[in-house]
């Protein structure tokens, strides 16, 4: 109870000290997944604060993970990316690695885009692929690890949330629509994302599990921040890039390594970009300016 006590001093803290360093009020936080923190590079009149300067922002210790918080314009929105995410398996706590997510919220946020790099499970998704995500199935939090664990801040959200629409209808369409205009259309489905604690890859038995229960794709992140999202009021868009496809044959000689996934994001990032930087110019927000 203490330690979620100490956490939320900080989301108001950090929120707090952001708010003073910058002039942007961003509507949209954007998430960036292993090697695709190039979508904070496209934003125009940036603040930039590496996490090690932020009071109370926890470390990013991942090759593919820059560490900074990025502020700035994109098709005229007000945006702040993070290029580098948290994860459990880097030793934070679930209450760190979703920080990031509160304090967008009291900075008024209205709308979080999360990008991750995963394995694909479905056999109709190859590497280089994009999948929209539709849903998720949680894993740590199905065992009991739950970023919404301890005692509940009402300021934030209600007890029991309802996570039945977690991934924004709206956003998903649009963004289907924009795949087709790009003429991208054939690399883009939707499909189930699994989040798993990491931070070794799947065994066989574990991936053919997974696929059985109509998982599409796998990754080590993005669920708890949305999770966290959908408690505080945030609109979620939810865009995965599929780097690898998972083993799910003893007989298959494949195997699977960061390295290859970070070369994949590098291949793929520019149309990832593209996509979200349309579906950022194209949703609606309400203005938030400063009071």
């Amino acid at each position: 109870a203490t330690h979620t006590h100490l956490c939320n001093f900080l989301f108001f803290k950090t929120a707090d000290w952001l708010l003073s360093q910058t002039k942007h009020r961003p509507q949209v936080a954007i998430i960036c997944g292993s090697g695709l923190g190039m979508l904070a590079d496209a934003l125009k009149c940036q603040d930039a604060f590496h996490y090690t300067d932020i009071p109370g922002f926890p470390q990013s210790t991942v090759q593919g993970h820059a560490g900074r918080l990025v502020f700035g314009e994109l098709k005229g929105k007000t945006c702040v990316c993070m290029q580098g995410r948290f994860h459990m398996y880097e030793g934070h706590s679930l209450c760190k690695t979703t920080f990031p997510v509160r304090v967008f919220k009291l900075l008024g946020v209205e709308t979080l885009i999360v990008t991750n790099a995963a394995g694909s499970l479905a056999d109709g998704l190859k590497p280089g692929d994009i999948m929209i995500i539709k849903d998720h199935v949680n894993f740590p939090g199905l065992g009991g690890f739950n970023p919404l664990n301890g005692p509940n801040d009402d300021k934030f959200g209600p007890r029991f949330p309802a996570m039945s629409a977690c991934y924004n209808p709206g956003l998903r369409c649009l963004a289907m629509d924009i795949a087709k205009q790009q003429g991208v259309a054939e690399l883009v489905q939707e499909g189930v994302y699994a989040a798993v604690g990491g931070p070794n890859f799947e065994t066989i038995a574990e991936a053919k599990l997974m696929h059985r229960l109509g998982v599409d794709a796998v990754g080590m992140s993005t669920a708890p921040e949305v999770v966290v999202a959908v408690h505080c009021g945030l609109r979620v868009f939810g865009i995965s890039l599929i780097t690898n496809k998972v083993v799910k044959s003893y007989e298959d000689r494949e195997c699977v390594n960061h390295e290859g996934v970070l070369e994949v994001s590098k291949l793929r990032s520019h149309t990832l970009q593209q996509l979200v930087s349309e579906l950022v110019s194209r949703m609606d927000v309400n203005n938030n300016t400063a009071v």
